[in-house]
């Protein structure tokens, strides 16, 4: 019997770390879009940072084979000996906080032009129930002119990519699985598990799969939103929340959660699609809704509270220079779609004060292409009117904070890792 040979759509946080461990055990070909990832992927870099060098190039190879490995590639060509795809391109919301599934449509329409007889099609992207089945097996059966579970079939499992994170990694975090097909759920689940070390669960039906997905990531949108809330209240009775949480902790089943501003590609959008599907069959989640509107107003929060301590101080607010730290969505993460960094930055500058951004891993370029705004990589020393700590990059764990203020600069620390150096947190 012929050993399956893997094609994985998309090489970006989720796809890549992906590739890399299936490519220890299995054939794996690459594919992306984007003809410059390719190409630094075969040199074996990573600007993503999730998977380090040594290991992606222990697993690269420069040929198409049967042969276990990774072969990168943007040629479209070279996916259709493959017999299993994995899908895993992002799936956004728009400006109005509706799901964007065009990138899955396309990466069905290119999957569907490589299908033949038998192959499966598994999907990783956050999606509402029902939109593999609904939406994107019509499109594979519409450019491969195949039967949906007679040709061909499908199975999901939700990706669990933790973006930054060094101790759960890809193998180590349990996987669920599901399949079109009660066979095809099997050999899906027996896929994932030969190489994921934590285990597999395999759901009972691809919605179910869906579903699991999407509450992940609603439930801790909402249990933010919760200590997000607290900290507003705690801070009109000039009570410290860390001290409160810190305390709250010692009882057993305290969930650990922590105030921030909540953005990226899966916490911050991945609720919208659970909401949309709701609204669809008539019911209004007020919960989920309350929860993203609360997270999304925090960055407006930081901002006033910024004004308020310089105007506590007497600085001036208009023209005042302010140094903002950290702009990727998370820390030791250089990635900066949906930051609410961002939005902070914004905030402040329409009060009239001139910010400088920092960050020690973001890309420049990258910030700028997606944002308009110029990000600094490292810092010339000049004292500020305000610091504004937005994200806990390890790098500020060590960072010298007191040679860029004088005797009245406010500092306002959003993720509580200054210390003394703190005239606020969140």
């Amino acid at each position: 019997m012929k050993k399956d040979k893997i094609t994985i759509i998309g090489l970006g946080y989720v796809g890549l770390p992906l590739a890399r461990l299936f490519a220890t055990k299995y054939a794996v070909v690459g594919y992306d879009i984007s003809k410059a990832r390719v190409k630094e992927l075969r040199a074996g870099i990573d600007k993503t940072l999730e998977v380090e060098k040594n290991i992606l190039q222990d697993v690269l190879k420069e040929d198409n084979s049967h042969e276990e490995g990774l072969y990168c590639t943007s040629d479209v060509n070279e996916i259709k000996d493959s017999n299993i795809y994995v899908i895993t391109v992002p799936t956004p919301v728009d400006k109005n906080n509706k799901p964007i599934l065009s990138p899955l449509f396309k990466a069905s329409e290119t999957v569907g032009k490589a299908l033949s007889k038998n192959d499966i099609v598994v999907y990783e992207s956050t999606v509402y129930p029902g939109a593999t089945e609904d939406e994107c097996v019509p499109v594979l059966e519409k450019n491969s002119g195949l039967n949906f579970n007679v040709d061909f079939f499908v199975g999901y499992s939700p990706e669990r990519i933790n973006p930054g994170d060094k101790e759960h990694t890809i193998d180590k975090i349990l996987k669920v699985t599901s399949g079109s097909t009660e066979d095809i759920g099997v050999k899906v689940n027996d896929l994932y598990k030969s190489v994921i070390s934590a285990g597999t669960h395999l759901a009972p039906s691809i919605k179910v799969a869906e579903a699991a997905k999407v509450i992940e990531n609603s439930q801790r949108d909402i249990n933010i939103a919760f200590v997000n809330e607290l900290a507003k209240i705690f801070n009109l009775l000039e009570i410290n929340t860390n001290d409160v949480l810190e305390a709250a902790r010692t009882k057993w089943n305290f969930l650990p959660f922590t105030p921030g501003l909540v953005g990226g590609h899966c916490i911050g959008v991945d609720p919208y699609y659970l909401a949309q599907k709701a609204q669809q069959v008539g019911y209004h989640p007020e919960i989920i809704l309350a929860g993203r509107r609360m997270n999304d107003s925090m960055a407006s929060y930081v901002a006033s509270q910024v004004v308020k301590l310089m105007l506590k101080n007497d600085i001036s607010v208009k023209n005042s220079e302010v140094l903002v730290l950290g702009v990727t969505f998370k820390e030791n993460c250089p990635d900066v779609r949906n930051t609410k960094s961002i939005d902070v930055v914004n905030q402040l500058k329409e009060y009239g004060m001139k910010v400088t951004l920092h960050d020690p891993i973001a890309s420049p370029a990258e910030v700028y292409k997606e944002y308009g705004v110029k990000c600094e990589s490292s810092l010339t020393i000049k004292t500020y009117d305000a610091i504004v700590l937005t994200v806990a990059h390890s790098y500020y764990h060590s960072f010298d904070i007191k040679q860029f203020m004088n005797h009245l600069t406010v500092v306002y620390d959003v993720k509580g890792i200054l210390g003394k150096f703190a005239d606020q947190n969140l």
